[in-house]
């Protein structure tokens, strides 16, 4: 593994992701914020769950950065289009899976057949996302597409 290459192209992607959804949420495509969503797993303080959520999310980044890695060492090739193909499939995994599973592991997130209490504030996402503004599952692909593209395109295999 190349580690200077991960270490550099990992942070990269990663924070171009996190701000295309930014992006996304300030000219309002969006109301979801992934670092605020995470952030509010540990505190019901909203200005520290967004420097938590965002310190949380770059690291996770940074350390799922690795299965794309993996992936493309097995397939002894870096390319822009299979990262963003990775990508693709991570997006899918967020956008179903993963949000459908989240108000079952957030502490502070309604369900969809339980609604908000006074500790469990925060809307479920629902599939695709689509309770946080129907273009949102639009910024989430393109967000971890690009991401995959960054790492694809940058990353170089060892030799």
């Amino acid at each position: 593994m190349n580690v200077g290459g991960w270490l550099l192209w990992g942070f990269v992607a990663t924070v171009v992701l996190t701000t295309i959804m930014a992006a996304a949420q300030g000219a309002g495509l969006t109301r979801i914020s992934l670092p605020y969503m995470l952030g509010t797993v540990f505190t019901p303080g909203r200005d520290r769950a967004k420097i938590y959520g965002f310190a949380l999310h770059l690291v996770d980044g940074w350390l799922f950065s690795l299965l794309y890695i993996a992936a493309f060492t097995a397939m002894h090739r870096a390319t822009w289009w299979l990262g963003a193909l990775g990508g693709l499939v991570h997006a899918a995994f967020v956008l179903t899976a993963g949000m459908q599973l989240l108000p079952g592991l957030h502490p502070r997130m309604a369900t969809e057949q339980h609604g908000p209490t006074v500790t469990r504030q925060l809307e479920p996402p629902g599939l695709l996302a689509r309770n946080y503004g129907g273009r949102t599952f639009v910024a989430v692909l393109v967000a971890h597409v690009v991401y995959g593209a960054i790492l694809g395109a940058f990353y170089a295999l060892p030799r």
